[in-house]
Parts: C-alpha cells; sequence; structure tokens
C-alpha cells in the first residue's frame, strides 16, 4: 500500500511541477510561446492533466482557463494522498513507513 501511495504521490508531484513550470513560462514567453521548445514540451506532459480537467469541468470554465483547474485538482489530489500517507504509516507504525 505504501508503493502505491508513493508512486501516485510522486505523479502527482511532476504533473504539479509540469504544470507550474508551464505558467511561468506563460507569463516570461509571451506571445512567442508557441515556438518554444520547453513550452511545448510541458504541453505534452500536462496533456493527461488539462484533458482530466476539461472532461470534469463545466462547459462555462474558458478553455484557456482549464490548464489552472487543472493545477488546482493536482494540487488537491497530492495533498489528499499525502494525507493518506500520513494516515497509513501512523496506522502501520512509523517503523514500517522508513
Amino acid at each position: 500500500m505504501l508503493q502505491v501511495l508513493n508512486a501516485l504521490q510522486l505523479l502527482l508531484y511532476i504533473g504539479l511541477l509540469a504544470l507550474a513550470g508551464q505558467a511561468i513560462l506563460f507569463v516570461l514567453s509571451g506571445a512567442k510561446r508557441d515556438s518554444n521548445l520547453f513550452y511545448q514540451l510541458f504541453q505534452v506532459l500536462n496533456k493527461p492533466w488539462v484533458g482530466l480537467a476539461r472532461l470534469v469541468s463545466p462547459k462555462r470554465v474558458a478553455p484557456e482557463h482549464v490548464p489552472f483547474v487543472a493545477f488546482f485538482m493536482v494540487g488537491v489530489t497530492y495533498i489528499a494522498v499525502t494525507l493518506a500517507k500520513i494516515e497509513h504509516c501512523v496506522s502501520v507504525g512509523i517503523k514500517a513507513c522508513q
């Protein structure tokens, strides 16, 4: 169970960092962001998260705001998995989680 929680936490952490990196490059690159290689890489990495956010969010959410929805969705899920991991470690004992 601990390994599953660790793997899920790692996946969510990578997603959070990629979404944050894309947001930073969105601000720094300006209008030429579509030709930026690293921005394109972040778009490919974030495609599953953004697609899931687009599926879950209502139709009234503008397409340019969907990555922000994805960031907060992944962030809340990361916090939930972290709390589940803490609860698991407390229930089995801290020595078993090291």
